[in-house]
């Protein structure tokens, strides 16, 4: 009776080492042709909103787009069988986008006729999520999260204070410009000051005052340094970020990021995949 339990579990480490981890020829292989299929569905959906293309290619756009539904839902049946708990996979980040980049499809066969068709399209618009299926497969991104997530306090503080200032400008603004010339109320003179300091400029309110004028080519020139100050802070963090290569994945708890030649999970402790 322990023989075949082996023969399952062994079978289903092998399957964990083929579908989380990447350092394997077969592990390679399942990340290359998945990467494909993910590329190739967003394109498909990019090609059927464009109603020429669609008129003439809708018969082939739509059986491609089911070869590709019943891959990626082979890949959903497999990702949970070969991890021990299998709810920290369908209520993750990734488990959840897996989920709503499948179901579509499939809800299009029970939603039928045509009172349902603009439910339809926007359902059918879930598929491009499966672009954040990328992020697994590019490993600079797992350093560019850890900076993004070490240096949030720096960003905050820094936003902060942009938005008081933005507040400051668009008061003076107010003071200054007045609804003759656009500034109707403060929380409209504040957008046109972040519209202002973010360089965008979309022009419906301009101020007509020489006082104004100044103080907004003031506001333009100091955007351009504000916008840079985050780019550093994250840069900064970049730099002190360490990824790891090691892609093990760890079959309980699934976190990733472990340290190179580690032989245990560092959240849970259970052992990782040889």
């Amino acid at each position: 009776m322990k023989e075949p339990k082996q023969k399952n579990t062994s079978f289903r480490h092998r399957l964990h080492e083929i579908i989380y981890e990447a350092d394997t020829p077969s592990g390679k292989l399942f990340d290359v042709v998945l990467l494909i299929a993910i590329l190739a569905s967003i394109l498909f959906v990019m090609l059927e909103s464009v109603q020429s293309i669609n008129d003439k290619y809708g018969e082939f756009l739509n059986v491609a787009e089911w070869v590709i539904t019943i891959l990626f839902s082979i890949e959903y049946i497999l990702r949970i069988v070969s991890v021990k708990k299998p709810w920290n996979y369908v209520f993750s980040f990734y488990g959840i986008i897996d989920l709503l980049s499948t179901i579509p499809k499939y809800l299009s066969l029970i939603l039928v006729g045509t009172h349902n068709l603009a439910a339809l399209r926007a359902l059918r618009l879930l598929r491009v999520f499966r672009i954040l299926k990328l992020a697994r497969y590019i490993s600079e991104s797992n350093r560019l999260l850890i900076a993004l997530r070490n240096s949030r306090a720096k960003v905050a503080v820094f936003l902060f204070f942009v938005l008081i200032l933005c507040i400051i400008l668009g008061t003076v603004m107010y003071m200054i410009e007045g609804s003759e010339n656009g500034f109707t109320s403060i929380p409209r003179s504040v957008y046109w000051a972040i519209v202002t300091l973010t360089t965008v400029g979309y022009g419906d309110i301009a101020p007509g005052t020489p006082l104004g004028q100044l103080i907004a080519s003031v506001i333009m020139i100091l955007g351009y340094s504000i916008i840079a100050i985050p780019t550093g802070i994250v840069s900064a963090e970049m730099t002190k970020t360490q990824v790891h290569t090691n892609t093990q994945a760890c079959p309980n708890c699934l976190k990733e990021d472990h340290k190179d030649g580690a032989e245990f999970c560092y959240h849970c402790g259970n052992e990782l995949n040889e």
